[in-house]
């Protein structure tokens, strides 16, 4: 079996792609400073700091392919955390590089973000586009393939807390009330976190090589529509208050996308989770581990 490691692979997105992984035949190793807590019997775990160049190196021998998700992905914390997001996000990014290169791993898969398009998104932002240029140059540097992974807006079971759409079913589910920042016209595509698992796996397919992939959904709403369908599906009554978008000026209105030099070619799936049923699985999550603490 072709050997795969997944650096961050205990987080939110890395880990349903780690399991997809597994389900295709690969063998799995995850690459974090924190044990997964969703850890399959048929993966290993490798708990470290990716900015450990001699750990990660050792770990990578005999490896085919590197995932790296690794690093700061709340555009919050990267604003209160600059230096921190620069060190992980792009000296981390960079660490990999090095390992990768050094035991002739054939390809590198990135996790960037649809954020590199736009102004927004804070340090989150500049670290991604930084890395993702440092990516291009180290692969024309060396025989390593690479693929970048431009992510929309992602929502699913095993999210982080400030997940945009689990922040806002949490509240609402257990408060009954949302306080919402922005006007509710806020448009996105929306996709199921197994999708794009699912066509991150895909990528490693050579037509994808050497590109950037945006991986976006065909569920598109504005934030007013995605509030409604919550309030509905939680079975309670709408009780939303519109926070002046001023207050949270880090995130994009309609669109990413400024005019840039990069390009990209964009995937969705074809059959993809729908958004309601998706929804229904994230409350699910929420009150399980409420019913949990109470317990």
């Amino acid at each position: 079996m072709d050997k795969v490691l997944v650096i961050g692979g205990s987080g939110f997105v890395g880990s349903h792609t780690a399991d997809k992984l597994s389900e295709e035949g690969f063998d799995v190793t995850i690459f974090d400073s924190i044990s997964s807590k969703w850890l399959r019997e048929d993966q290993k775990m490798v708990i470290g700091n990716m900015l450990d160049q001699e750990l990660l190196t050792k770990t990578l021998k005999g490896f085919r392919y590197v995932y790296h998700f690794g690093g700061i992905a709340d555009i919050q914390e990267s604003k209160e955390k600059p230096y921190d997001t620069i060190s992980l996000n792009v000296m981390g990014t960079t660490v990999a590089l090095e390992a990768a290169i050094k035991n002739n791993v054939e390809k590198f898969i990135y996790a960037s973000t649809m954020y590199v398009y736009s102004p927004y998104g804070s340090f989150y932002r500049a670290s991604k586009q930084a890395a993702e240029t440092i990516i291009e140059t180290y692969c024309n540097e060396n025989s390593l393939r690479y693929c970048l992974l431009r992510y929309g807006s992602l929502y699913g079971p095993r999210a982080q807390s400030w997940n945009g759409l689990k922040k806002s079913v949490n509240q609402i589910f257990s408060e009954g009330k949302l306080d919402y920042f922005g006007s509710g016209k806020e448009r996105r595509e929306y996709i199921h976190v197994r999708d794009a698992a699912r066509l991150s796996v895909n990528i490693l397919d050579e037509s994808h090589d050497n590109q950037a992939i945006n991986l976006t959904g065909q569920q598109v709403l504005v934030s007013d529509e995605l509030i409604n369908m919550i309030f509905e599906i939680a079975g309670k009554e709408k009780n939303v208050k519109y926070i002046d978008r001023d207050f949270n000026p880090d995130h994009y209105l309609m669109t990413p996308y400024r005019y840039t030099p990069k390009s990209a070619k964009k995937i969705v799936p074809e059959s993809f989770i729908d958004l309601g049923e998706g929804i229904l699985e994230v409350i699910q999550e929420i009150d399980n581990n409420l019913n949990n603490e109470e317990n």
